[in-house]
């Protein structure tokens, strides 16, 4: 019986694998965008992000929206791989549904999580 992680095709664990190499380069990129300069470091950190009355976090509308975006792929892969191991369970009688379950649960959990969270940002009030 041949695990889930040993039937992957070699394509697949190349682009997982440039994936989880590029995703903390491009965090890397993107925090390197203030400058060389201290004092703008420095006032990265101690700027006001936050309503003191509430103590509640500001965010912006395009953060917000990015991380609606990265939430949604995340549901699309988790759902395309429910899909592809419910069609190799049935048609080609593979023994994947453990692992079949297991991505439906976190497809399940990602889409409630995504409509929450879209619910809550961007609800008209």
């Amino acid at each position: 019986m041949r695990s889930i992680v040993g039937s992957l095709k070699p394509w697949v664990w190349g682009w997982l694998l440039l994936y989880l190499l590029n995703s903390p380069l491009a965090i890397a990129a993107d925090n390197t965008a203030a400058g060389d300069n201290p004092a703008e470091v420095m006032q990265q950190f101690t700027k006001a992000d936050h309503d003191d009355q509430t103590g509640v976090h500001k965010i912006s509308d395009h953060r917000k929206q990015q991380i609606m975006f990265i939430m949604g792929i995340a549901l699309l892969i988790f759902i395309v791989t429910t899909v592809s191991l419910g069609i190799a369970m049935v048609v080609f009688a593979k023994p994947v549904f453990v692992a079949h379950m297991i991505f439906a649960g976190f497809s399940l959990t990602l889409a409630v999580a995504h409509t929450i969270v879209a619910i809550v940002w961007f609800f008209p009030k």
